[in-house]
């Protein structure tokens, strides 16, 4: 089950806590859900050069809180944060809604499994060999300190008549265990040849919770000696 399912998803209330958080009314849920989707495909595409691997919607009864997370966010925030005031602006014709937009960085974004497949991406968009672009990024992980990293690229990989699909691994990473802190990303290059599908899925370490923490401390006890029997003579 953890090879097929999205990771994210799978350890949604475990170690992952959700990317939309409200509790709407039955009445505003579609509406909620709509909105949120035009917000994110709104902001990908705008400031996809921002290198964002993250966007939170928080909502509360009158308002709308938007953050985004970024590897550069000085692209995003402008000189004096005049093109915050801007974007701000134009979400607000987008949704015809007040909202609040909060900007904060990545810190780790060579550990940022969406950050790693957009870098693929972009690099299979120029051209570059998908071997070389594939080595760079698990070396980046490697260097932020990822557990594990494997990376698979699916279409027709340099111009081939036929489409297939190539991956890495490097560490380990254990879909199957939920306490693993597992982080996935998506992108697609396209290419003159046609689109070329780019997953990453990053292993950032386990996440322990009381149950898991006492299984570990029984797991690690040292094991008891057995007791020797006279022999007799």
């Amino acid at each position: 089950m953890g090879q097929k399912v999205n990771p994210i998803g799978l350890r949604l209330g475990i170690n992952r806590n959700w990317e939309s958080r409200w509790f709407p009314a039955k009445a505003n849920l579609v509406e909620n859900i709509g909105e949120d989707y035009k917000i994110r495909a709104f902001l990908k595409r705008k400031l996809y050069y921002a290198g964002i691997s993250q966007i939170l919607v928080e909502r509360t009864a009158k308002k709308l809180r938007v953050t985004v997370v970024a590897a550069r966010p000085g692209i995003i925030i402008g000189k004096k944060g005049s093109d915050v005031d801007i974007l701000k602006k134009e979400l607000q014709d987008l949704i015809k809604k007040d909202v609040n937009i909060n900007i904060k960085e990545e810190r780790k974004a060579g550990s940022s499994a969406q950050l790693a497949a957009e870098s693929v991406a972009t690099q299979l968009e120029k051209r570059i060999a998908f071997r070389r672009a594939m080595k760079k990024v698990i070396q980046g992980a490697q260097k932020a300190g990822a557990k594990g990293i494997k990376v698979s690229v699916s279409g027709r990989l340099g111009g081939a008549e036929m489409a297939r699909t190539e991956w890495y691994l490097e560490g380990r990473v254990p879909l199957h265990t939920l306490r693993a802190k597992i982080d996935y990303g998506f992108a697609e290059a396209r290419t003159t040849y046609g689109n070329i599908g780019v997953k990453v899925w990053i292993f950032k370490g386990e996440v322990l919770q009381k149950g898991f923490q006492a299984e570990k401390n029984e797991d690690n006890a040292p094991a008891k000696k057995p007791r020797r029997t006279r022999r007799g003579k």
